[in-house]
């Protein structure tokens, strides 16, 4: 039995009741929603040792994949897929931690860059085993090809999603 099972079985009522639904399409929505939820759950679980959030470690690691330069904050909200509300709270509660510093620009004092601190540098190195574990356990029950392929697919959605 999946946690899945009682959400297919509405979605089956709901086609039932209204032909016209588009089943496949529901179903595959609800099981992204369904894996974004358990994947947040889960990396909140790894990541409260590092009294960190999913939100925050996304945006550190955002910080870590671009060691070459600081990030505006509108660059990282759309790197880290959030809004420039959430960045702001985000990178208020990371900078006084200690993780990440604001660096005014050099040709245009009202821009600022965020950029790793040491700190931010040595706490994602520290977390990083943990997380990578996480990772590698949450796609287990697929074999490499099959991770490709879904990788694939999940990018031509959202290429779709994004071309309306």
């Amino acid at each position: 039995m999946s946690s899945f099972d009682a959400t297919e079985t509405r979605i089956d009522a709901t086609c039932a009741r209204w032909p016209g639904f588009p089943r496949e399409p529901a179903v595959l929505v609800r099981l992204v929603k369904g894996i974004y939820k358990t994947v947040h759950d889960r990396a909140n679980a790894v990541l409260r040792e590092f009294e960190l959030s999913h939100a925050e470690y996304n945006i550190l690691m955002m910080l870590y994949g671009t060691p070459d330069h600081p990030l505006t904050p509108s660059e990282l909200a759309e790197a880290a897929t959030e809004k420039s509300a959430n960045i702001t709270r985000l990178t208020d509660q990371l900078c006084n931690k200690g993780l990440l510093e604001r660096i005014p620009d050099a040709h245009d004092r009202r821009k600022l860059g965020l950029h790793l601190t040491a700190n931010g540098l040595a706490c994602i190195q520290r977390l990083l085993p943990k997380m990578a574990e996480l990772l590698v356990m949450q796609v287990q029950g697929l074999d490499g090809q099959e991770q490709h392929q879904l990788e694939r697919l999940l990018k031509k959605m959202l290429d779709g999603i994004e071309a309306n």
